[in-house]
């Protein structure tokens, strides 16, 4: 069997095992070969000893309880903070090592962000976000319909530049022509998504902003310094594993993590729940946050 005919049956595998449901036509498209081709192939599949379901619509999968099966969503999928345990892992091999470069090779070539978003988003999401990752990777606009606004309350359609994802395809980042601003449109929120055939025209105004240690996002950063005890060091790196790297240890069982923030609201819940063990250090922002909440507090509780 020659190499071309191998990895597209390699990728057809992957679209047929994936939450996007394809026709033949669709298939064919994607493949860049004949609706016959794509026959071919699926009873390559069959003869191979692999169950194929015909779905309503012409819709063709393979089924999981094929012999040998490995379901795609099994596969490692490394979000920023498996990255980061997983490269400080990889650092720690000697750089004579062949490992090292091979390790690093495959991390950075076997993931692409079809893949990833058809093992993570599940159910009807799913085709929105393929959607989205399509209008991405084509520089496309697309209209995100019936978008529901937790900041209006106002369900309508919204026409963006999409042009990246936080993690976990949970939101993504989007320049909106009419408000002329970056914004960020949580997946679960929207209705569909339509690709135009417009492509991008306000490239140079994209700006994914940041995410912090906290996994808030924003587009401005803001220093903080906590003084640390054991426990919070500990649970810190625990729960937020991109902390370790602002952690310095000050001795006696003490740490400085010194970062910064996109806003108060996550590291303002780690520190409300470990008083006790944690000390701001030189942050009167901070620090007024943190007292107007916990005036707040009082009052709910009537004291």
């Amino acid at each position: 069997m020659d190499q071309p005919k191998v990895e597209r049956l390699l990728r057809l595998m992957k679209l047929m095992t994936g939450n996007v449901n394809y026709t033949v036509n669709d298939l064919a498209e994607r493949l860049g070969t004949t609706y016959r081709s794509i026959y071919r192939y699926i009873e390559t599949f069959k003869d191979a000893g692999f169950v194929v379901h015909k779905l309503d619509g012409g819709v063709y999968k393979l089924g999981k309880e094929s012999p040998y099966f490995k379901d795609i969503s099994q596969l490692v999928h490394f979000t920023d903070e498996e990255a980061h345990i997983v490269n400080r892992l990889i650092d720690g091999l000697d750089d004579t090592n062949m490992l090292k470069q091979n390790l690093r090779k495959k991390l950075t070539s076997v993931y692409n962000c079809t893949a990833v978003a058809n093992c993570i988003v599940k159910g009807a999401n799913a085709q929105n976000v393929n959607h989205l990752v399509e209008a991405i990777t084509e520089h496309r606009q697309v209209v995100l319909k019936g978008y529901a606004s937790s900041h209006t309350g106002v369900v309508r359609d919204r026409v963006v530049e999409p042009f990246g994802f936080t993690t976990n395809y949970v939101q993504v980042w989007c320049y909106e022509p009419e408000s002329g601003m970056n914004k960020l449109f949580k997946t679960a929120r929207i209705g569909s998504v339509e690709i135009l055939s417009e492509e991008w025209q306000h490239a140079e105004g994209h700006n994914r902003g940041y995410i912090d240690i906290f996994r808030m996002t924003g587009f401005e950063l803001q220093r903080v310094k906590l003084e640390l005890g054991m426990l919070a060091r500990n649970l810190l790196v625990e729960e937020y594993p991109l902390a370790e790297r602002d952690i310095n240890p000050l001795g006696d069982g003490r740490w400085l993590l010194d970062t910064e923030v996109c806003n108060y609201v996550g590291v303002g819940r780690f520190v409300m729940g470990l008083m006790d063990d944690i000390r701001i250090v030189g942050s009167p922002e901070f620090e007024a946050y943190i007292a107007e909440n916990a005036r707040k507090i009082v009052q709910l509780i009537g004291c």
